[in-house]
């Protein structure tokens, strides 16, 4: 009896955590939020946030492939291993984690590029169930240089996860890799605003 009131308090205390967990992150860009919903054992997810930049920029940031493990929170590797067309089939690693709980991800993926709007990405090997969403980029009507980048998908753990748990796991995981996305395309955007004053001077 008393390790069932220790794993219910346990579950209680994450339940409040998960109410308390953060959705948005205090950066330049506008209404930066990240929902989900759990549908069975996936989680559901839709992020967005308003950013102030050329659409060419945010493309080439989203399409870095390369370089994605300089500036996305827990990816350790990611690579282009083929291209074919608009396809681009892109080999990561790194680790999901929140708490006390860590999983290692290890995924190959194919980016589905339609410029200069959308790019989808659809799981084709790796250790999670299901991995499949789009980002799309909306441009804000009479606004220049201003648009909202959002990320749509669906991720399900291979691991079993109680139902919470793994949608706090995967909220928590993609706002810092989300965020970490906005923050790479407002520095970049920062360099080259930079460059420009200096060009002037």
């Amino acid at each position: 009896m008393r390790d069932i009131l220790i794993c219910f308090r346990s579950y209680h205390w994450l339940s409040l955590l998960l109410l308390l967990c953060p959705l948005n992150h205090a950066v330049g860009a506008e209404n930066l939020l990240v929902q989900t919903s759990l549908q069975g054992s996936a989680v559901v997810i839709n992020a967005h946030a308003t950013i102030q930049a050329p659409l060419a920029l945010i493309w080439s940031t989203l399409t870095d492939y390369n370089s994605l493990s300089e500036f996305i929170p827990g990816m350790e590797k990611s690579h282009v291993i083929e291209r074919k067309g608009g396809t681009a089939t892109v080999e990561q690693h790194g680790s999901a984690g929140f708490l006390f709980f860590s999983s290692p991800i290890d995924v190959v993926v194919d980016s589905i590029e339609e410029p200069p709007y959308i790019i989808g990405v659809k799981k084709v090997k790796g250790n999670v169930k299901q991995l499949e969403g789009h980002y799309q980029i909306d441009r804000i009507s009479d606004a220049d240089d201003r648009y909202i980048l959002r990320w749509m998908g669906v991720i399900e753990p291979e691991l079993y996860i109680p139902g919470f748990m793994s949608e706090m796991l995967i909220r928590s995981n993609v706002s810092d890799q989300f965020f970490g996305m906005v923050k790479e395309i407002e520095r970049r955007q920062s360099l080259k605003n930079l460059s420009s004053l200096i060009a002037v001077e």
